[in-house]
C-alpha cells in the first residue's frame, strides 16, 4: 500500500513540471524567435529541447501513472466522467505536444544551420514557428481544464 499523502504530492509535482515546463518552454522560445537572431535561437531551441525530455516527457509518463495509484487508493472510479474527460483531454494534449517536439528539434536544426552559415532564417522555419505556435494553444488549454477538473471533480 502506498501512503496517500505521497501519491497526492507527486501527482500535483508532476502536474506542476508539465504546466510549468510548458509555459517556460513556449515563453523562452517565443521570446527567442523574436529576436530573429540564428544564433540566439538554435542556443534557447537546444535547451527547450533538453528541457522537453528531461522534464516534460518524464511528466507525461509520470502522471497517468500516479494518477491511475490515487485513484485506486481513493476509490475513485475509473469511468467517473471527470476522470474520462481528464483522460481524453491527456490523450488530446498529447497528440498536440508530440509534433511540437519534432518541430522543436527541427527548428534547432535549420537555426544551428542559419548561424553557422550566416544567413537568415529559411521560409520553413517560419513556418515550422507558426505551427509549434498554434500547437500550443490547444495542449496548454487541455492541461489547464486537466488541472481544473483534477481539483473541481464535477
Amino acid at each position: 500500500m502506498i501512503d496517500l499523502d505521497l501519491l497526492v504530492w507527486l501527482h500535483v509535482i508532476g502536474a506542476t513540471v508539465l504546466l510549468g515546463t510548458g509555459a517556460g518552454i513556449a515563453f523562452f522560445m517565443l521570446m527567442a524567435h523574436r529576436t530573429g537572431d540564428a544564433i540566439v535561437i538554435a542556443h534557447v531551441a537546444a535547451t527547450v529541447v533538453l528541457a522537453d525530455f528531461l522534464f516534460t516527457a518524464s511528466a507525461v509518463v509520470f502522471q497517468p501513472v500516479t494518477g491511475f495509484l490515487l485513484a485506486r487508493e481513493i476509490g475513485w472510479a475509473l469511468d467517473s466522467g471527470w476522470l474520462r474527460l481528464s483522460l481524453m483531454l491527456y490523450m488530446a494534449a498529447g497528440l498536440f505536444w508530440l509534433p511540437v517536439v519534432f518541430i522543436q528539434i527541427r527548428m534547432r536544426d535549420i537555426a544551428r544551420v542559419a548561424a553557422r552559415d550566416g544567413t537568415p532564417l529559411p521560409a520553413l522555419y517560419h513556418r515550422l514557428f507558426r505551427i509549434w505556435f498554434y500547437c500550443g494553444f490547444p495542449a496548454f488549454g487541455a492541461v489547464l481544464t486537466i488541472l481544473w477538473l483534477m481539483i473541481a471533480k464535477p
